[in-house]
């Protein structure tokens, strides 16, 4: 089997097991020597998925205080959600763009490894959430949940410069904007268990958001743009809304996404 293959597989998979072991098994391929070819069927345009979680407008996620055991399961839903929706958009990097005429066929291998580092540690992510929901009495699909992110995957998938300038530098980036104060309060609330893997999440999710912001920088060289402009460009065009204040800049500087790029965006 290719790799694109492997990939696609990810997608394929309905159930939230099914996708979280096609995520480590791709990883495991991904181990060995593996072939770049054109996958051997048509690329979904959405991954599979379960019945549950019902899927509503984002207005209709209702949002709870932390301060009731009900509020710290829906904020944990909600994560298991992200990282679940995560590992397809991974998968769907590799399987939709490793072929870009905007990578070089030497430079094909390292994209590829990179997000399947990506889509393993969303499926570690969500493996760690969903556990965790369990041993709260419920499991992932227990509340409804909203389909913009990968609403975000349609919008782009024409293109590898709009995909990587969306999901990992806006959309991951404000996931390092928003988690400290989460793990804040559950640390607050003796929620020590949920924070800590908070806390795996967002040292994870630097790692990731450098991934994208390095991928970035190389296409829109190849293309002759300069990154900061057509990054800002294309945030412009494809994402709706603003992107959101406060900005966490340590976590973002670490990540190689400078001021320069999102500043004045949020106007």
């Amino acid at each position: 089997m290719s790799i694109l293959d492997a990939a696609h597989n990810v997608l394929k998979a309905a159930t939230p097991s099914a996708k979280a072991e096609a995520a480590f098994a791709l990883h495991d391929a991904a181990r060995l020597d593996f072939e770049i070819i054109p996958l051997s069927e048509t690329l979904c345009d959405s991954p599979a998925r379960s019945d549950k979680p019902k899927l509503v407008p984002p207005h209709a996620v209702k949002r709870r205080r932390l301060g009731s055991q009900e509020g710290r399961n829906s904020l944990l839903h909600a994560v298991a959600h992200i990282e679940f929706n995560a590992i397809d958009l991974a998968a769907d990097m590799i399987a939709r763009f490793s072929l870009d005429p905007r990578l070089h066929q030497d430079e094909r291998p390292d994209f590829i490894r990179d997000w399947v580092k990506v889509c393993a540690e969303e499926a570690k992510h969500f493996s760690m959430i969903r556990s965790r929901l369990q041993g709260l009495g419920i499991d992932y699909g227990h509340y409804p949940a909203h389909g913009g992110l990968w609403e975000s995957a349609l919008k782009t998938q024409h293109d590898i410069a709009a995909r990587l300038a969306i999901a990992p530098m806006v959309l991951e980036a404000r996931g390092l904007d928003v988690t400290p104060n989460m793990i804040e309060k559950l640390t607050q609330v003796g929620d020590h268990e949920s924070a800590a893997i908070l806390n795996i999440i967002y040292e994870d999710e630097i790692g990731h958001v450098s991934i994208g912001t390095r991928w970035f920088h190389h296409v829109a060289t190849m293309t002759n743009q300069d990154p900061r402009t057509y990054f800002r460009s294309l945030v412009t065009e494809f994402f709706q809304g603003n992107v959101k204040p406060p900005f966490n800049i340590p976590a973002r500087d670490l990540a190689g996404l400078q001021k320069e790029y999102y500043m004045g965006l949020e106007a």
